[in-house]
This record gives C-alpha cells, structure tokens and sequence, in this order.
C-alpha cells in the first residue's frame, strides 16, 4: 500500500486526491507544521530533503509532487486519468500538467515574495512588470478555457489535478495576490474541480481546514 506523508495545506493534496479519483488505497501519514509554517525535521527521516510530499511505495520513497503523479499514474493507474501518446489531447496534457508548476506557481509566488519583502513594492519599477505577467498568464488561462470544462483531451485528468492548487489551497497563503473577478472561466473550472466527490474525500482526509499559514514555498 502507499503511504503520503502529506504535510498539510500543502501540494500533498494533490497526492491524496488522485488516489482517490483511481479508488487506489493508500495510508495518509499527516504532518503538522512547526510553528505553523515549516516542515518539522523529522520528515529527513523519510526524505533527505525534508520536504512534502513524500510516497512510499514499496522500496521506492518519491518526492515532488509532479513526479509522485506521473509515477503513480504509471505504476497504478491502469490508463484512467492520463493521456495517451497516440490520444490528441496528449500535447495539452503534458503542457498543463508541467505548467502548473513551471509557469503558473513560479508566477504567482514571485509576486507574492516581492510584496512581501519589498518596501513600499507599488514604488518598485519591476512590480508593474511583474503584475501585468500574472495578469497575462491568467488571461491565457481564461482563453485556454474557451468552450471546455477541463484544459486536455475533454475529460478530467490529472493535468486538472496539478492545476487547481494555485487557485485553491495557495491563495490562502497569498491574500490579496489574485483576484479571479476578471476570469469567470477558471473561477467555473475551479468550481467544478472542488465539486468532485474525490476532491471532497482528499481535502475530508487530508484534514485541510486549519489555521492559515504562511510562505508555501517552503515546500513542494
């Protein structure tokens, strides 16, 4: 069985929820952060690294989140939630799966880390630079969205997983960085992903709701 050593209000939600959208059974190891914000040092006993989330699976131990996904897909998905090389939505789900992470994470927590250690950031020459990049990754969402309830191969798939977390759990970190107003089309995306009953068992297991934390970078 696999175990997640999932810290919480963390990627690891990702995790949990593709194991219940597969109905594969797995163990859910939850890990409190030290004074609210960082991984505790024991998680080094599992990874050398100290990060989350973690899988064990067997004799493999696996970290990044993108990574734990695409093996857990591979070695226990059976096909359901991926696409096939020969599938034509196969360009869009590799694109959407790494952009979460590559483009739409980086973004975000770019601004947010300026906001936060910049004085008066508004004064700044590079932060209008860098607000109108957000704003135009998320208008490249919102068109992307155009005539589609998910981003590949018309059905829900794990590129779908990998992108609702910068709009969901990593707001709570960042108030005031984003606001979907001007997008009616991911704010109805991120609404029909939330409204899965397997996201709804993941975030009930993982024990999401607690008290706001800060700088989620710290983990991945």
């Amino acid at each position: 069985m696999i175990t997640v050593y999932h810290l919480r209000r963390s990627r690891s939600e990702r995790v949990a929820w593709l194991l219940e959208e597969m109905g594969v059974e797995y163990r859910l190891e939850r890990i409190d952060r030290v004074d609210g914000r960082y991984a505790p040092e024991s998680l080094q006993a599992v990874h050398p690294l100290g990060r989350a989330p973690v899988i064990r699976d067997g004799e493999t131990v696996l970290a990044e989140s993108g990574a734990i996904l695409q093996y857990i897909l591979a070695r226990h998905g059976g096909g359901a939630l991926a696409v096939g090389a020969d599938e034509p939505g196969f360009a869009d789900y590799l694109y959407w799966f790494h952009y979460a992470e590559a483009s739409l994470m980086l973004q975000l927590l770019r601004e947010s880390s300026l906001v936060r250690i910049v004085p008066d950031v508004d004064r700044h020459s590079g932060m209008a630079r860098v607000r109108q990049t957000t704003r135009q990754q998320l208008e490249y969402i919102e068109q992307s969205l155009a005539g589609r309830d998910y981003l590949a191969a018309g059905r829900f798939t794990a590129a779908d997983i990998m992108m609702l977390f910068p709009f969901t759990t990593l707001l709570e970190f960042l108030p005031g960085t984003l606001d979907l107003a001007p997008y009616p089309r991911i704010k109805a995306y991120v609404a029909r992903l939330c409204a899965r009953p397997g996201h709804a068992r993941a975030m009930a297991r993982a024990d999401a709701q607690q008290e706001p934390i800060n700088h989620p970078e710290e983990t991945r």
